[in-house]
């Protein structure tokens, strides 16, 4: 089942935040390599493709866990928690719709 995870990040974090991106997109390229992404990505702060020093509010992905407290303990795992990047990390089972 697919499950998305939204990343809620702290204000002022986008140092920490660039810091661990590299270790971050590598577990999200491990995923896509098994098979199990959906889709990942950031969310600007504001309305630009490239927020520069505006930074981020969070993240989304979206991707295939054997279950509810699988994808809770990837989501714990991630280098943006350690880096004390996100403020909070929600986990909620998703259903794809569409497209077909």
């Amino acid at each position: 089942m697919f499950y998305m995870i939204v990343g809620e990040d702290r204000p002022g974090s986008l140092a920490e935040r660039l810091a661990a991106r590299p270790a971050h997109v590598e577990r999200l390229q491990a995923l896509q390599a098994e098979g199990r992404l959906l889709l990942a990505g950031p969310c600007p702060a504001i309305d630009s493709p490239d927020p520069g020093p505006a930074g981020f509010t969070g993240s989304l992905i979206v991707a295939e866990f054997a279950s509810l407290e699988a994808a809770r303990t990837w989501a714990d795992a991630d280098p943006y928690v350690a880096a004390g990047v996100y403020a909070g990390v929600s986990v909620k089972p998703f259903r794809k719709v569409l497209p077909a």
